[in-house]
């Protein structure tokens, strides 16, 4: 059953601008749905949009079988939304920010205390309960902003990019949370991330936008098979070495447009072996220090890209 359908959306401001230009996408009820794009893509205005903060210039959004134009104060009811920005009160203890919450959502207290029990545990807030919430890290603060937001139990909850600013330790923990949120709480999620590999690990669905319009949406498996060629990585000892010799190889007629990652210099290949054969042969009569020359599959990155012409951070 599908739980967000956007048909021929478009949004334009005052000024001319317009964020939005015939968008089409749709989520599914029960997945995790990832919205990448680079900067200006329109993914913030599409937020402001679903969430009812924004209304479209033109086409049409149906959320939960409902249209969203019609019906905005019922869809409230249905969502919530966690900005980037952490909104839980430092003043307040952990169990008075989830309460406050329970009372914005008018959920009887009752029903409230055995939502914030069932949270609390399924978050592993339970060892913070006696610790002010100002102590906490960034990633507990995290933790418990989107415990509030689930106090509703909404059927749709909207995370504009929850990890950032996180070390890798705990931005895997918050994907244990988001995986339980969708299969333990039967929550669909609609994310924005600028990290690629935080979409491919955890989204069912994901959709790549540029300039106000989608450009592809599927199964990450699905669009890494989209460049349809594998891509020949060549890996230096560091960076200098990497810009050094860049030029060299983007002269080469056997490679297709580079582009740098890490200290790697990532090409499509049109022939895998011989290609392979002759960029190696090449580099060794020219005596270039590479460190490693192998075909790898496209990732998520490779065909971002390709699509986009912008790295993600």
């Amino acid at each position: 059953m599908t739980a967000i359908k956007i048909e021929h959306l478009v949004k334009q401001y005052k000024n001319g601008v317009r964020a939005l230009n015939d968008l089409n996408i749709q989520v599914e009820k029960g997945e995790i749905f990832s919205l990448l794009g680079p900067n200006g893509a329109g993914k913030s205005s599409l937020i402001n949009i679903l969430t009812t903060y924004y209304s479209p210039t033109s086409g049409t959004v149906t959320i939960l079988d409902k249209d969203l134009s019609k019906e905005s104060s019922w869809v409230r009811t249905q969502i919530a939304c966690v900005a980037q920005h952490v909104s839980i009160d430092e003043h307040l203890s952990l169990m008075e920010n989830m309460m406050f919450q329970s009372r914005l959502y008018k959920v009887n207290n009752d029903t409230a205390r055995k939502r914030i029990d069932t949270l609390i545990d399924s978050f592993g807030l339970s060892q913070y309960l006696k610790y002010p919430v100002a102590s906490y890290s960034g990633g507990v603060k995290r933790r418990l902003d989107i415990a509030m937001n689930m106090v509703s139990y909404p059927k749709i909850l909207f995370l504009d990019e929850p990890t950032v600013g996180m070390d890798i330790s705990s931005r895997k923990a918050m994907w244990e949370i988001m995986r339980k949120i969708r299969d333990d709480f039967e929550t669909t999620i609609f994310l924005t991330t600028h990290y690629l590999e935080e979409a491919d690990q955890l989204s069912d669905t994901i959709c790549i936008m540029k300039e106000g319009h989608e450009l592809i949406q599927g199964k990450p498996s699905d669009l890494r098979q989209y460049t349809r060629q594998n891509i020949l990585r060549i890996g230096f000892s560091n960076i200098e070495k990497i810009k050094k010799y860049a030029k060299m190889l983007k002269g080469v007629q056997m490679l297709l447009p580079l582009n740098i990652r890490g200290n790697s210099i990532f090409t499509d290949c049109t022939e895998d072996r011989k290609t392979f054969e002759d960029v190696n042969r090449w580099l060794l009569e020219k005596q270039i220090p590479f460190e490693a020359i192998e075909m790898v599959q496209p990732s998520l990155e490779d065909v971002f890209l390709k699509l986009t012409g912008t790295e993600m951070r």
